[in-house]
């Protein structure tokens, strides 16, 4: 029997890419989307390419959508999938005291709670079995933060912290958690962030204004960025291992940036990264979009 991978929020950029190379590869895979509208570009996108993927409708912020959607998982597979891959995730872009609560909410729901809460679902039959993967899709956010980014950062960083607990926990019973950092590639939700923080402009009572304008174009400019092929391939070695890597950090711009940013004292990196977005100063967040966090790592 193939192995059978659980890809949450599929239906585009690095989920997609992930979810096609794994059923190229042999894996059976089950691909989520959030509507019947992004299932059905996900099996023209399967179609296009030739592999075979089955498309399951999951809200991650549903927990009843979560139930469900593992149980139709459950009844084609050997009661739940062998492994889980949890990239589903959201952009929130804006200075802490310019988002609100229900913002703020949403965001830890879905980058946070949902990947714990389909952690949970999946356990057992993995434990039954004795074996398993868990893996989390994070980024080079939940390492560095920076201005205008402080709630993305956070809900990543929570991840990886999470991630960790998990790992230790799930291990005695044979299931492996593993945790992909990367940098940045050419996803839609690039074009999310820079609506809501065209809603902050709108707003105009924000005194970081000048910083949201200046982010708009390089953030609607992530979509022409690298494939995230490398994040995807990460992934998969991260499956296809006997005994894989607690983290893996994919590429060298990515690993330098983290230690850039560990090594340098705090004032001047605080410095920097309030020049490179705009937060003080002439230089707007294009620099820092579009030479750190929106190239290929």
């Amino acid at each position: 029997m193939r192995r059978s991978v659980m890809v949450t929020g599929a239906s585009s950029g690095l989920g997609l890419a992930t979810a096609l190379r794994l059923a190229a590869v042999g894996y059976e895979v089950f691909a989520t989307a959030r509507s019947e509208e992004k299932a059905g570009r996900l099996r023209a996108a399967a179609a296009e390419r030739g592999v075979c993927l089955r498309v399951v409708l999951l809200d991650v912020a549903d927990p009843s959508s979560c139930q469900q959607a593992l149980e139709q998982v459950a009844e084609q597979s050997d009661g739940g999938p062998w492994a889980l891959v949890n990239n589903a995730g959201i952009p929130l872009a804006g200075a802490v005291e310019d988002i609100g609560d229900e913002a703020a909410r949403y965001l830890l729901e879905v980058n946070v709670l949902a990947p714990a809460r389909l952690a949970r679902l999946v356990l057992p039959a993995m434990r039954r079995r004795g074996e398993g993967r868990i893996v989390n899709i994070s980024s080079l956010g939940g390492r560095i933060t920076a201005p205008g980014m402080g709630w993305y950062c956070a809900g990543k960083a929570a991840l990886a912290t999470v991630n960790d607990a998990l790992r230790m926990e799930a291990s005695p019973g044979g299931v492996h958690v593993v945790l992909v950092e990367g940098g940045g590639y050419a996803s839609d939700i690039w074009h999310k962030a820079a609506d809501g923080l065209q809603e902050l402009v709108v707003d105009g009572k924000s005194q970081f204004a000048g910083m949201y304008r200046a982010a708009e174009a390089p953030l609607r400019a992530g979509v022409m960025l690298p494939a995230p092929e490398p994040v995807a391939r990460a992934v998969q070695r991260a499956l296809g291992v006997a005994r894989p890597k607690a983290r893996y950090v994919v590429g060298v711009r990515t690993r330098m940036s983290m230690m850039a940013d560990a090594l340098a004292p705090y004032r001047v990196g605080d410095h920097v990264k309030r020049v490179a977005l705009g937060a003080v100063g002439s230089r707007g967040l294009v620099d820092y979009v579009a030479h750190r966090w929106c190239r290929p790592w």
